[in-house]
């Protein structure tokens, strides 16, 4: 099974940005905890702060992988093209995110990808990742 965790913007700054927020782990660490912890998964990483280059990604990858994890950091709220990409693929996609985006601006409680999520996994930290992975099992 051949599953991919697509990053958004400002995702690569993990461990180093708002480590009251987000940790002080930087997310290349915590990927090769998941290899490890999921074995059985042929797992893919992919960051961009660029909206196009996640939308093409989408493409490339949402019609012959198991699975799609995907944390568009603050593209959710904006990316009315990425939500478009998350409709148009048959891979199912499970939105992700570190922090509770409830609890932040309200600006953060709308998703342009959830309508067309598998599921949503909100608040838990870099195990946000962890339980998205998992529902794919």
């Amino acid at each position: 099974m051949k599953i991919i965790i697509i990053n958004g913007p400002n995702l690569n700054l993990l461990g180093k940005r708002e480590p009251e927020v987000y940790g002080n782990e930087t997310f290349e660490s915590y990927f090769k905890k998941l290899q490890h912890q999921f074995p059985n998964i042929t797992l893919e990483y992919f960051q961009s702060n660029i909206e196009g280059e996640i939308i093409s990604k989408i493409q490339d990858v949402g019609f012959s992988y198991a699975g799609i994890v995907l944390n568009a950091g603050a593209y959710t709220h904006t990316s009315i093209g990425i939500g478009d990409a998350v409709k148009a693929i048959t891979t199912p996609v499970v939105e992700v995110h570190i922090s509770n985006t409830f609890s932040r601006e309200s600006f953060r409680h709308q998703s342009y990808i959830s309508p067309n999520a598998k599921g949503v996994i909100i608040g838990f930290g870099m195990e946000s990742y962890e339980l998205g992975l998992r529902a794919f099992e």
